[in-house]
């Protein structure tokens, strides 16, 4: 079969448009010719690093493209991608797929609103979304590359292949503060550690519920309901800086738990957090009725190394969000391939080429933030059970 072209923009010159880029020169299944990119700051430092193209606006890069990387942050990415879909464009959507992002005053604050206004919110931009999408020759990709870890693909074979019920599932995304500056504010990030981290573990949890139930039902299994709580530890009066954990936020959780019960009335336990060091810790256990299976992300011990002395491996990347390279260390010898980045965009390009299956779309996301808002008016309630809106 003769490989396809699909060409490709870049929306946004931060650190998902970087990693994007990266994955784009991995991808084998299609020849992929990134056209350019566009971008309110930073475009023109980002295109010239790379030798493309830096657009004047979106429609013009849309005018040139077959698909679209929102990389934006996320109170633009209905915006940007809504725009790909009316012209027929796909649009890959990193996450969180949209949420809610304040009222747009200045002094906003994400600790005093009424969460139920959020949840409101959130879902009529989904429904927005999915509007366009209906209405569109293109499709919305999921850019949520839990997905497409190694480990979860394999978890989706042996539940494939063993028909097994998934009875609970324990999922973490956990490490010592986000990168992004403006993670520390809700209106720019619409919520805290559990949108920011919890979606990820959530939305493996999601997705494995939607294989098993297609596999032995023929569809998929849904979120009915999920209690919550959230807590601000690092803003608490008496919190100790010992200068390793960031706690410079504003009005963000950076601890969550959530409890997700499904329509079969299984269940799943999804904590996020900044509170932890040694790096990034990442897992899914998976708990069935013919096996127990633990996907391991993040850190994986495929390579472990020993240094006596800090200085050694100074021009040595080991993983990310260690303190020290001294003593042992999980040196990832590849770190995208575990976390499941090329796996991800190669899949979505042998969508956009050749129309085959998305294993993460629309519909997926829309659960995660239907699940993580009404989680939000949950914790609002001191873990009251909420109703979830399930697509």
């Amino acid at each position: 079969m003769d490989k396809k072209t699909v060409r490709a923009g870049i929306a946004g010159a931060g650190f998902s448009a970087s990693f994007h880029y990266e994955a784009l020169k991995k991808v084998y299944g299609t020849n992929v010719e990134v056209m350019g990119v566009y971008s309110l700051a930073g475009g023109e430092e980002y295109a010239a690093a790379r030798g493309i193209k830096a657009y004047a606006s979106l429609d013009e890069m849309l005018d040139e493209v077959d698909v679209v990387h929102v990389c934006v942050t996320a109170e633009s990415h209905e915006a940007v991608a809504v725009a790909a879909l009316k012209k027929d464009k796909f649009a890959i959507v990193e996450k969180p797929l949209t949420g809610y992002f304040g009222d747009g005053s200045e002094d906003f604050n994400g600790e005093t609103f009424a969460k139920q206004g959020a949840l409101d919110h959130a879902l009529c931009s989904v429904e927005r979304m999915l509007e366009a999408e209906k209405n569109s020759k293109g499709q919305i990709l999921y850019a949520e590359n839990w997905v497409y870890v190694p480990a979860i693909q394999k978890e989706k074979e042996i539940l494939e292949k063993t028909g097994a019920q998934i009875l609970w599932m324990h999922g973490e995304e956990a490490h010592s503060g986000s990168h992004a500056k403006t993670y520390a504010y809700w209106k720019f990030s619409g919520g805290g550690v559990m949108i920011g981290k919890g979606c990820h573990p959530l939305t493996a949890a999601l997705y494995l519920k939607r294989v098993e139930g297609k596999t032995r039902n023929g569809k998929p299994i849904r979120p009915k309901s999920v209690t919550a709580r959230t807590h601000a530890l690092t803003r608490l009066p008496d919190f100790k800086d010992e200068g390793h954990i960031r706690c410079d936020y504003y009005d963000i959780d950076d601890f969550s738990v959530m409890h997700v019960v499904f329509e079969d009335g299984t269940i799943a336990d999804i904590f996020a957090s900044d509170i932890v060091l040694g790096g990034i810790h990442n897992m899914l256990e998976v708990n069935t009725n013919n096996h127990r299976s633990i996907c391991n992300v993040n850190p994986n011990n495929a390579m472990q190394a020993y240094n006596p002395v800090e200085e050694n491996f100074k021009d040595i990347y080991v993983v990310e969000k260690t303190g020290t390279k001294q003593g042992w260390s999980t040196p990832s010898p590849d770190e995208d391939w575990f976390t499941g980045y090329p796996q991800e965009i190669e899949a979505f390009y042998r969508t956009i080429a050749y129309g085959e299956p998305v294993e993460s779309d629309s519909k997926l996301a829309a659960d995660c933030i239907s699940t993580i808002y009404s989680a939000y008016v949950s914790a609002e309630r001191s873990g009251a059970e909420v109703d979830v809106k399930a697509y």
